[in-house]
């Protein structure tokens, strides 16, 4: 079992920055795939960034390409979503999550399904 939990959202302006953590504790969290979903009402959890357990690959959504970067200390358990010039458009509840099974990011962590453990969320609301 790995236990996720979120942080670091809250209620900023266009253009404004906010930087999202996630704590990770359990069995082994820092031999994980890691990712971060997003979700509006209505809508399912779509895929913003994910990272491989070394931190070396990365891959993002491209409307969040060269403004957010997920990066990840493991001897700390943590990964962290900095999100720079925020648009309305980012408002979601982000989520972060694990795939406990493996190490190496592929094409496949961009779909909720290839995660076992999940946060419970932290709101992001940008106001225009």
């Amino acid at each position: 079992q790995v236990q996720l939990v979120e942080s670091g959202g809250g209620f900023v302006q266009a253009g404004d920055s906010l930087r999202l953590s996630c704590a990770a504790s359990g069995r082994t969290p820092s031999m994980s795939v890691m990712g971060w979903f997003r979700q509006t009402p209505g809508n399912e959890r779509e895929f913003v960034a994910g990272i491989s357990w070394s931190g070396i690959s990365r891959n993002y959504i491209d409307s969040v390409k060269g403004r957010f970067t997920i990066s990840r200390d493991n001897a700390k358990n943590t990964v962290t979503l900095q999100m720079n010039s925020l648009k309305p458009e980012d408002t979601a509840v982000y989520f972060c999550a694990a795939d406990g099974g493996q190490t190496t990011l592929t094409d496949d962590h961009r779909r909720a399904d290839a995660y076992q453990y999940w946060g419970q969320g932290t709101q992001v609301t940008v106001s225009s």
